[in-house]
């Protein structure tokens, strides 16, 4: 095996090499690894040929532009079998994503299979994609769904493996890899159970495709889903592996061009063979030519010592976090991939990630898609950082220094308030409020998102906490990205005065924004503020992520709701 050289690797994305993406001298730190990768110049640049030279339609035209896309096409169809080794080349079938691949199995298969009282298995780490899939099919048929257990370290259990799939398990769905955890399930076994009692096996394999070289041959399973998106290669394009025999008895759960031999409206329309007739409609072309750079520059790593440089990577980042006395592993034990899930203690986990933002450090925050295992975790959330082959020691040193400033800078002092109203001339001093005026003014002296992001958080520290009493359901708002409150009370004036609080900082510093906006109006005046202008003058949502972004407006539609 050739040696990996992690700078020659990095030198293939352009996003990481450039720093007009950011708003300050550094380059940004792309640690969300798990959520999408970033793509390399062969990857955007057979995107682009694609469009440039060889724009048609892919099997239904006879001219030569079409015959060369349609090659080009069907080459990327070769290189998913070779990558994958299955079979046959009709077993790979083109989706938009791991969780249309899921959903077409689910529909396709899992309707004329299952009866009432039939059981389908799945795990308790799996990500919502392979959950409610599921649980729309239970609810179709009347099976039930039975979920395999974690370990403390996270990873599948398998000790009463033969008492949970059993002869009236029909389906077992279950990740090769966590999208939290980061470790590899024994999915071997799992799936040799499910064979044993005859049920299907579908693997998720979108965490693993870019981590592990995969034969599913040898792995046994009927089933296997991975996105190209997690593997250096465009979004909007899915693989779905399955077993020529099983495909060929399945119906298409989709209707369109492609998929069809004949249609008659005095006869039965007669489907395509594999494997058109699961791909409906025009097809991403583009992205799936541009998907052959991705496995061609997936190869070449897998050749080359690549598995090494990443443990390396997941070894040095977990033991630097270590170091931290606030952090808190959600589960026990490094991780099998570079993949950490933990919190920092008495930190938010959007706030923490909000500030790593202004550092211009990217990584993920909130429950990843799996409400299910945060609910067993007894968590709300948690913060995850994800590395590919792309980043460096350099760059980790650079979020722990980041990562150990913000932890001792911020403090998270819980103040609660008498909720008595205020004269209309004394409640902004007394509350502790900004106007409107002052929060515009500093705003506009700010440069950056970084100086932004600092201003919000000081306006979150100056917000007065809500007693615990008033944070309940009644006061909740619902759209926000983080658990918000919002209680209201009208003078004799007709003026309303709103109290707020949240359990992320972030949200309160927006909180704060909002209530200098609102606060001391009647109904008709708080109808006409013009709430898109003073957020575009304050520069908000351009640098908000969408979900924060549309927590805000829902603060917003909150107030105007109970103002109506």
């Amino acid at each position: 095996m050739s040696p990996f050289f992690p700078l020659r690797f990095r030198q293939q994305f352009p996003l990481l090499n450039q720093r007009e993406h950011t708003t300050s001298a550094s380059d940004i730190i792309y640690f969300d690894n798990a959520a999408t990768t970033q793509k390399s110049q062969q990857v955007i640049t057979a995107q682009q040929h694609y469009y440039l030279n060889n724009n048609a339609n892919v099997h239904r035209a006879s001219h030569q532009l079409s015959a060369k896309a349609t090659f080009d096409f069907e080459q990327t169809r070769l290189a998913v079998q070779q990558f994958i080794k299955a079979k046959y080349l009709e077993e790979i079938i083109w989706t938009k994503g791991a969780s249309e691949s899921i959903n077409l199995v689910a529909q396709s298969l899992g309707r004329n299979l299952l009866k009432p009282g039939d059981e389908i298995v799945l795990s308790a780490s799996e990500h919502h994609a392979n959950i409610v899939p599921w649980q729309i099919l239970a609810e179709q048929t009347g099976a039930v769904i039975k979920v395999l257990p974690i370990n403390e370290q996270g990873i599948i259990n398998i000790t009463n493996l033969e008492s949970i799939i059993t002869t009236k398990t029909k389906i077992v769905a279950c990740a090769h890899i966590s999208n939290v955890l980061g470790r590899i399930n024994p999915i071997e076994k799992i799936i040799a159970r499910a064979r044993a009692v005859n049920a299907i096996s579908l693997i998720d394999g979108a965490q693993a495709i870019a981590h592990l070289p995969v034969n599913v041959q040898a792995l046994g399973c009927d089933f296997y889903v991975f996105s190209a998106h997690k593997m250096y290669g465009p979004t909007g394009v899915g693989v779905l592996y399955g077993r020529k025999a099983l495909l060929e008895s399945m119906s298409p759960y989709q209707g369109g061009g492609e998929m069809i031999k004949s249609v008659s409206f005095n006869k039965p329309t007669i489907f395509n063979d594999l494997p058109f007739k699961f791909e409906a409609g025009t097809p991403n072309i583009s992205g799936i030519i541009a998907f052959k750079a991705a496995i061609t520059l997936m190869q070449t790593a897998f050749t080359n010592d690549i598995h090494s440089y990443e443990q390396q990577l997941a070894s040095y980042c977990y033991q630097a976090l270590a170091q931290i006395s606030q952090v808190e592993f959600i589960v026990q034990g490094q991780p099998d991939i570079a993949l950490i899930a933990f919190s920092i203690k008495d930190h938010h986990n959007h706030d923490i990630a909000s500030a790593l933002d202004s550092y211009n450090i990217a990584l993920r925050s909130g429950h990843h898609c799996a409400m299910p295992l945060m609910e067993l975790l007894a968590i709300n959330g948690c913060l995850r950082v994800s590395l590919a082959p792309y980043n460096t020691l350099a760059e980790i040193d650079y979020f722990i220094r980041c990562l150990k400033e913000i932890v001792t800078t911020q403090t998270d002092a819980h103040i609660e308030i008498n909720t008595e109203i205020k004269t209309k001339e004394t409640e902004l001093k007394e509350n502790g409020l900004e106007s409107i005026d002052n929060i515009l003014k500093k705003f506009s002296k700010s440069k950056g998102w970084d100086s932004l992001h600092r201003e919000i958080m000081l306006l979150g520290k100056k917000l007065p906490r809500l007693p615990s009493s008033q944070r309940n359901e009644q006061s909740l708002i619902a759209g926000c990205e983080s658990l918000a409150w919002l209680t209201v009370e009208q003078d004799r004036q007709g003026h309303f005065h709103f109290f707020a609080d949240s359990d992320a900082k972030v949200i309160r510093g927006l909180l704060m924004i909002v209530l200098a906006i609102f606060n001391n109006k009647t109904t008709a005046e708080i109808q006409q503020v013009n709430i898109n202008n003073i957020f575009d003058e304050l520069g908000l949502l351009h640098h908000l992520s969408p979900s924060r972004g549309n927590g805000l407006l829902a603060i917003v539609a909150k107030i105007k709701q109970l103002t109506e």
